[in-house]
């Protein structure tokens, strides 16, 4: 027994090299395979990154337009307010000139009741004198 076949142990050595590099190649080709899927998972992930990024410079930059769009209008009601400032002086003008025609159309209004009763007697008195002639 201790003698064996040398021709059948070296077959069977053969069989069993035969079955560690076959047993090998297919470790290799799963690790190969799984690293692959780590790589596209990976890739992916950096992908959506990188969208994520481009997304996040493109809000930037539109908020930093709506930031010299408000800057932007802030100097112009500004402005605005110096125009109002300076009207206000014309509008105390407009308010004084109201109030003045307000008092001269009662001046004008009295007047006219007065000329009104004048008027009157002064009919009066000139049908008292035709009469009397």
């Amino acid at each position: 027994m201790a003698s064996a076949n040398p021709a059948a142990v070296a077959e069977a050595e053969a069989d069993a090299a035969a079955q560690r590099d076959e047993l090998a190649e297919s470790l290799a080709d799963l690790f190969t395979n799984v690293s692959l899927m780590v790589r596209g998972e990976l890739q992916g992930t950096n992908n959506q990154l990188g969208l994520l990024e481009k997304m996040n410079d493109r809000v930037a930059q539109e908020y930093s337009n709506y930031g010299d769009v408000a800057a932007g209008l802030r100097v112009f009601v500004e402005q605005l307010n110096e125009k109002n400032q300076g009207f206000e002086e014309y509008v105390s003008q407009i308010d004084a000139i109201d109030q003045q025609v307000t008092e001269f159309e009662a001046v004008v209004s009295m007047l006219d009741k007065h000329v009104g009763l004048l008027e009157k007697k002064v009919k009066s008195a000139y049908h008292i004198s035709s009469s009397t002639q």
